[in-house]
């Protein structure tokens, strides 16, 4: 039998969407018997000689009676035992009895290596949401669901895990993200490689610094959530973000923070987040720009596999190394997120922009879409993406004789494996290529990167 055929025993923590899960869990879990109890050990030291089912039952009793050291040393035993129920069965407790522990993101790498051999395995699936949730990582429970919910559920366990998609977002009061990379790139400050412009008075030399520079620098990106209940539908919430390239020229390191408060309001299928916050973007050590912003996002549920995200902003931005950009831009964005089976998926993204300069020749009008395929192939996380946009200004920068005109493409190629996983912490690797066609000689680039990291949900 399958992980899911053999755990008898849980304990749920006291929150709504938790609750909820268990249901869905123990509806999805039969009543087989549990395996025979191992003989009792002698008074005096002698050789036991035991089987696998033995074995594994010995370990749950420890587990059960407070001997994590010795379960979790047996259980990691078993996981290599040559046959596949028995390892599925060990990883299976062996996450229970860490999630008990709370140490959840070591449970999901566990469910996670269940499921890349039984890509069938609904309860571990859900199991899984379940230790992603508590782990912080809300976006990826919410994902492994529609996943399950691809892959087929009995109709009173998809009630139920709609209810848990529901109250999902109410769950976690802390948590965030981390990423570590390396990231190589042939253009760092995506400049021309021409080191000439042309203008209106005459043919510009341009200094290497304005050139495209190739080099090796080290990204950090990471976020963190702080979430506040009001009423049973209402929350408030605060949330710091921050990336950053940093290179051995740190003239073209390139860093950006943003903090920003506001409410979620849950009713149903939907979710509907207020907020406001201010960012700011250094170039080269120096500040670039400063925005204050105000942005409106809905999130709903569409059937049992899709999920609709539609997003609304205005923000003010003030330029520091050029007065002429400055002004008000507004954004509109819409993404639909879809799970094809319980191991793939996809998302489409379009969007808008407007930026209202000071200037005419700074001053944008754009638009583009997107395209995401994720899909798990074994112990790997495949994805890739392409993106077309579309950017033209309402009049000329004063020193080119051309308006601004420009279509960037852009496609990226990546995976993570986690059959390397480390103490939560996934291997990711990405290539990207952008080629951005521009009327304005100083736009117009081609670049190449690659990012090689750790990525952690907390």
């Amino acid at each position: 039998s399958s992980p899911a055929r053999r755990s008898a025993r849980r304990t749920e923590p006291d929150v709504i969407a938790a609750s909820v899960l268990a249901v869905a869990l123990a509806a999805t879990q039969p009543t087989d018997p549990e395996p025979p109890a191992p003989p009792a050990a002698p008074s005096a030291p002698v050789t036991v000689e035991m089987n696998a089912v033995q074995l594994l039952a010995l370990a749950t009793a420890r587990a059960e009676a407070g001997d994590t050291a010795t379960a979790e040393a047996m259980f990691a035993a078993l996981a290599k035992d040559p046959d596949i129920d028995i390892r599925s069965e060990a990883r299976f407790r062996h996450g229970r009895m860490l999630e008990a522990q709370k140490r959840y993101n070591a449970a999901a790498v566990l469910y996670r290596a269940i499921l890349d051999e039984q890509p069938g395995a609904q309860r571990v699936r859900l199991q899984l949401a379940r230790a992603l949730l508590f782990a912080g990582n809300e976006g990826g429970a919410a994902r492994v669901l529609r996943q399950a919910q691809a892959g087929g559920l009995p109709a009173d366990v998809r009630r139920v895990v709609a209810q848990f998609q529901g109250a999902l977002r109410a769950v976690q009061p802390i948590g965030g993200s981390l990423e570590v990379a390396l990231a190589p790139s042939t253009n760092i400050n995506r400049a021309t490689r021409s080191n000439t412009l042309d203008t209106v008075i005459a043919p510009l030399e341009l200094s290497e610094d304005a050139q495209a520079q190739s080099g090796l620098g080290v990204k950090l990106a990471g976020q963190g959530f702080v979430r506040v209940p009001v009423s049973n539908r209402l929350r408030w919430t605060l949330r710091a973000s921050g990336q950053g390239f940093f290179y051995r020229q740190s003239q073209f390191n390139d860093i950006t923070v943003q903090l920003e408060t506001g409410l979620e309001y849950t009713a149903g299928k939907s979710r509907l987040q207020p907020s406001v916050g201010r960012s700011r973007r250094w170039f080269g050590g120096r500040p670039f720009v400063d925005s204050d912003i105000a942005s409106l996002s809905w999130l709903r549920t569409l059937g049992r596999r899709s999920q609709l995200d539609v997003s609304a902003s205005v923000a003010h931005s003030q330029f520091r190394q050029n007065d002429l950009q400055t002004g008000t831009s507004y954004d509109l964005g819409v993404a639909l997120e879809h799970a094809f089976t319980p191991t793939s998926g996809g998302r489409i993204s379009l969007a808008g922009q407007r930026l209202s300069a000071r200037d005419p020749g700074w001053s944008t009008t754009g638009g583009g879409a997107n395209l995401l395929y994720y899909r798990e192939l074994g112990r790997t996380t495949v994805f890739a993406s392409a993106g077309l946009s579309y950017l033209e200004a309402d009049g000329r920068i004063l020193l080119f004789p051309r308006r601004r005109l420009e279509w960037l493409a852009r496609g990226t190629i990546g995976a993570t494996v986690r059959q390397a996983t480390v103490r939560g912490f996934a291997p990711v690797v990405r290539v990207s290529h952008e080629r951005n066609y521009s009327t304005v000689g100083l736009f117009d680039f081609a670049r190449t990167s690659v990012e090689v990291g750790i990525t952690r949900a907390f």
